[in-house]
């Protein structure tokens, strides 16, 4: 089971992808809290201060969003690149043990029988 632990912990770039998204989605839920706060200074006179207040906040909102946004998306780049699993292609060579329907049009499909798959309803 430790092997196992070991295996699914994040590496660095994961964590640093999880603490902007957490950091981007405290931010977005601050934003109400912001406009409160900014209505409520500008009720009591300190306009700029409260238009100021939020949209400090919607910048810092959007600029954490869109941070997240391409570090998530540059992570999964990389996953998907080959350098994050361990994903080996195959070639043609190594489908010979499969048969080819008769009648099929479709290079590398595989014919199932019953008893090689189940039915879920």
């Amino acid at each position: 089971m430790t092997g196992w632990y070991t295996e699914r912990t994040p590496d660095r770039s994961a964590t640093a992808v999880i603490a902007v998204t957490l950091l981007a989605l405290l931010l977005v839920a601050a934003m109400p809290a912001a406009l409160l706060a900014g209505v409520i200074m500008m009720l009591l006179g300190h306009v700029v201060g409260g238009l100021a207040l939020f949209g400090g906040s919607v910048l810092a909102a959007a600029v954490a969003v869109a941070l997240a946004g391409m570090s998530g998306m540059r992570h999964l780049r990389r996953l998907v690149s080959g350098l994050g699993f361990n994903v080996v292609p195959l070639d043609d060579s190594q489908y010979t043990g499969a048969a080819e329907p008769e009648g099929s049009h479709h290079a590398h499909v595989v014919q199932l029988d019953r008893s090689e798959y189940t039915e879920i309803r």
